[in-house]
This record gives C-alpha cells, structure tokens and sequence, in this order.
C-alpha cells in the first residue's frame, strides 16, 4: 500500500489545538511545508477543523487537523468550540500551540486537563518565538516560529517520537479488534 493510498483509518492523527491567534494554522502550514489552512490576523479565522491527509516526514502518512480556537466567545464561537472538542475525539497525538506573547492560559490548562483525562499524548509548543527574548526562555520548552520557520524541525521530531510509539500500539489493537 502506497503513502498516497493508505486509508485515513490508517494514519496518525494529529491536531493543533490552542487560543484564538495563537497561530495554529501558521504552525500546520509551516509544519506542513503547504498552505492548509487560511491565515489571518483576525481572530475566529479558523470556522471549522480543517482537515489534510498527506506524508509528513519523519512520521509518514498522517492526518493534520486544525481546530478553531478554544476561547472562542458567543454563540456561533461556542459551537466552534464544540467543534475543536470533538475533534480531539479523533485526535492520536495532540499539538497545545501556545501563543508565546501571552503564555499558559486558564483554557489551555482545562485543554491539558482534557488530553489526560483521554490519554492523548500532547506536544506542547510556544508559538512566535521572535517575541520571547532568548533570556526569558526555559530549557526543555519547544519553542517556534511559523513566521521565522523556526522550530519547525524539533517539533516534527517530537511528533516523531509520539508516532513511533502509536505505529507500535496500532497492530496490537488491530489484532484485538479482528480476532
């Protein structure tokens, strides 16, 4: 089975999840090396999960979902939010897309509280380091820059990681389901 024929049942699902602006859509795009999703400075850009299924290097055939922010107010914002929820239901390997300006927030630790009570795996990462001065980062924290492409290569490679691991469970869980 080939990379572009390999079921979507198949794949590593991973999503970007985070606030509003926080620049979800500019990390997929940059991770991705495509433009996935559309951008804009405009908060509640993101409507609906975006969804491309495609190869990602290191991790191979993946699904990248987008999510709309989970601050997102109102109405039809709440409905959004419901949106980005339920795709964390579909989600193997989540992305927490911090904006770097304005660091962990209460709905990012609820969010965090969520990937554990399902046992998501998470990846967490600081979005627009080219606004946090060198002296304020912390060691051990994923740090990047869609705008700059920084990070880029670290965070692939700790999605890699968590992929490595899922790939091995995977057949496990195949075998029990048949059987």
């Amino acid at each position: 089975m080939s990379l572009n024929t390999t079921p979507l049942s198949e794949r590593i699902h991973i999503g970007f999840f985070g606030m509003r602006n926080a620049g979800k859509s500019s990390l997929v795009n940059a991770v991705t090396g495509v433009n996935v999703s559309v951008v804009s400075d405009v908060k509640g850009t993101t409507t609906d999960p975006v969804r491309k299924a495609m190869e990602l290097l290191p991790l191979g055939p993946v699904l990248i979902i987008d999510t709309p922010g989970i601050d997102d107010e109102g109405e039809l914002g709440e409905m959004r939010v419901q949106r980005a929820k339920k795709a964390l239901s579909e989600t193997d390997i989540a992305v927490l897309v911090v904006d770097g300006a304005v660091g962990i927030t209460a709905e990012l630790n609820s969010l965090i509280g969520e990937f554990m009570k399902r046992g998501t795996p998470y990846v967490t990462v600081y979005n627009k380091a080219d606004l946090i001065p060198e002296e304020q980062r912390k060691d051990g924290v994923l740090y990047a820059s869609a705008k700059l492409g920084d990070g880029i290569a670290e965070l692939k490679a700790a999605l890699g990681e968590f992929a490595s691991k899922i790939k091995r469970v995977r057949p496990i869980i195949s075998d029990i389901i048949s059987h």
